[in-house]
């Protein structure tokens, strides 16, 4: 018997030409995922298995249904199988997994219209965990049929998937579903492998921290990673970092809009480091990240931005008569902001001072690092002392409200 690695492995592959022979679909499987160490006999018991499991599912769609027993009690519902991570959820359509071989259910989904069908199916589709859109489209001859060109699409899609895993370190694409920390350091990512990192970003919810090391990303590779977080992305990541990959302003633009559609909703921690980002980009970014009250660390280092971009962080001018009203309670988990080797000089030391000193900073806490920027000591001493009465002001014990 096929284990639970394999077999999905063999279904991806399988999904889009169930005609595949076992020999090239092994050579497939070595090249992909070599740590699997799968032989011919265990594809071709895999291969089986998947056959068995089509085969069970017409059997089951082609059956009438069985007729209720007399006076018999309603049984109780039995609870749905959970959806498999990164499916979309359906409101009227329950899914009905491979094991569950009820007449009476797969009937209900052949009553469906061909065109009801496929959106399903293209609703199901997640190139990380195949499976559950392999399961669907095999209920019936015809859904296959009709099915035929978006499972030609989900195995390229699989297979793009499954080299990025094994390039970020990844054996499989459960392993990469599964991950909480996933760290590439100096792993050659083009920009067609944050492309398809960005395309992915929804269907990887156990993702907490994504850390990404290398210059090699090419001049838009952050950009158009950050063009496919859509509302929701990367739901559970609280920490991102990239460091030595080019962001540029056009980048922090994009991540300001990713921010502005709900990606990475539970964000605490950000670092781009060494991202070539200038005031123009910080200025587009800083609105984004002021709304953005669970912010606690951001990381700035090394770019070549200075008391404009600053300014628009932690100082922005008021809006113009008649425009919305900032958010309330901006940067109030902020603790700490790197700022080494910035061209922030001392204007922006007097903003940033003159914003601890008005309470706009509560939780600071860190200390704010300036070395390396064109600002003089004394003020960077003017910031330090502030930061000092901030920390004060948050140990002084509070006075109970008057009676």
């Amino acid at each position: 018997m096929a284990d639970d690695a394999l077999l999905e492995a063999v279904r991806g592959l399988w999904l889009a030409d169930p005609e595949l022979s076992p020999e090239p679909l092994l050579a497939k499987l070595r090249g992909q995922q070599p740590d699997l160490g799968a032989g011919n006999k265990e594809v071709r018991e895999a291969l089986l298995a998947l056959k068995a499991e089509s085969e069970a599912t017409e059997a089951a769609a082609a059956a009438p249904p069985a007729a209720a027993p007399p006076a018999a009690a309603p049984p109780a519902a039995a609870a749905p199988p959970a959806a498999s991570e990164g499916s979309t959820p359906l409101a009227s359509v329950q899914y009905i997994s491979p094991s569950d071989r009820a007449p009476r259910g797969a009937m209900a989904l052949a009553a469906l219209s061909g065109d009801a069908q496929c959106i399903i199916f293209s609703q199901l589709c997640n190139p990380l965990d195949a499976g559950v859109a392999v399961a669907f489209g095999s209920t019936s001859s015809e859904l296959r049929a009709l099915t035929q060109a978006p499972r030609q699409q989900l195995r390229a899609d699989y297979e793009v998937a499954a080299a990025l895993c094994l390039k970020m370190g990844r054996q499989s694409c459960k392993g990469l579903r599964e991950a909480k920390t996933v760290q590439s350091y100096r792993k050659g990512l083009s920009g067609g492998d944050l492309t398809t990192l960005g395309t992915l970003s929804s269907v990887l919810p156990e993702l907490e921290s994504l850390s990404l090391f290398g210059p090699a990303a090419g001049p838009d590779g952050v950009q158009r990673l950050a063009e496919r977080l859509g509302a929701g992305a990367l739901p559970a990541v609280t920490s991102l970092l990239l460091n030595s990959m080019h962001v540029g302003d056009a980048g922090a633009s994009a991540l300001a809009a990713a921010l502005g559609r709900g990606a990475l909703p539970r964000l605490k921690m950000l670092w781009l480091y060494n991202a070539a980002i200038s005031d123009a980009g910080l200025v587009a970014l800083a609105p984004a990240l002021r709304r953005r009250p669970a912010l606690e660390k951001l990381g700035l280092s090394r770019n070549p931005f200075g008391d404009e971009g600053l300014a628009a962080l932690v100082a922005p001018p008021p809006p113009p008569a008649g425009a919305l009203p900032p958010p309330t309670g901006v940067l109030a988990k902020l603790k700490g902001l790197e700022l080494s080797h910035t061209q922030v000089t001392d204007a922006g030391c007097a903003a940033l001072a003159a914003a601890l000193d008005s309470g706009a900073l509560p939780a600071f806490k860190l200390l704010c690092y300036l070395s390396g920027t064109p600002a003089s000591a004394a003020a960077k001493s003017a910031v330090k002392e502030a930061l000092e009465r901030t920390a004060s002001r948050a140990a002084m014990p509070r006075c109970p409200p008057e009676t």
